[in-house]
């Protein structure tokens, strides 16, 4: 402001220039009427209330009663410690219709009645512990793509009629003691698909770890025969 010049009174109106931002078509052009809004953000809460959530595993499964059958189980009757084990499951369709999907839950029973199970481990009855379940395996490898809601659960999906399909864990034990590990079959997770009557559905194994190698050899096939000692048998 030059020296001298007047000051402008403080009541005139001066103009201004809109920035290019508040005029037609920029950010704040014209405000939306309610009525219009209240959809918009409807319909905005809706699609992030999805996000991230995804669908269930048993979101489709189809009700009825289906068949299923072990078609073979294993698991090395006993162990060392440190010593990872190989626990494999064969479940076969013997209908023609199709099974929504397979699934195999493990439990490891309590060491005494009414104590919680788990799937490869034992709860403790020590009330101080911060977390009661002490493992008697490590999990180190799990059936490929079998992993579901439920800890003890694994699944496989669909399986055909006629079909078999195959769940493996690698297991390492870490808790020496006898033990025994149940299995069941199911052919889905909710309860919609029914297992029928009839079959090999379950089973048990009973299992001694020690806290000690175990004795092994390889037979003539190349296979790992454990509880044998290096020369026994002719296989």
């Amino acid at each position: 402001m030059r020296l001298g010049a007047p000051h402008p009174h403080p009541f005139v109106r001066r103009k201004f220039h809109r920035r290019p931002a508040f005029r037609a078509g920029g950010m704040f052009a014209r405000a939306v009427p309610v009525p219009r809004l209240i959809p918009l953000l409807v319909a905005s809460l809706v699609a992030v209330s999805g996000c991230g959530g995804g669908e269930s595993q048993d979101a489709n499964e189809p009700e009825g009663t289906y068949r299923l059958e072990v078609a073979d189980a294993s698991f090395p009757k006993e162990q060392g410690i440190a010593e990872q084990s190989t626990m494999r499951i064969r479940v076969r369709n013997p209908a023609r219709r199709t099974v929504p999907n397979v699934a195999v839950t493990v439990e490891t029973k309590g060491a005494k009645a009414g104590d919680g199970v788990t799937a490869f481990g034992q709860k403790s009855d020590d009330s101080r512990l911060a977390d009661q379940s002490r493992p008697v395996w490590i999990l180190d490898q799990e059936p490929v793509g079998g992993t579901s809601a439920y800890a003890n659960t694994w699944t496989l999906g669909p399986l055909k009629g006629g079909e078999t399909k195959t769940f493996e864990w690698k297991l390492t034990a870490v808790e020496p003691g006898s033990y025994s590990l149940a299995y069941r079959v199911a052919p889905g997770l909710d309860g919609k698909a029914k297992l029928a009557r009839g079959g090999t559905t379950r089973g048990t194994f009973a299992v001694r770890v020690v806290d000690e190698p175990v004795p092994a050899r390889v037979n003539s096939k190349g296979e790992v025969v454990r509880g044998e000692e290096a020369g026994a048998g002719k296989d």
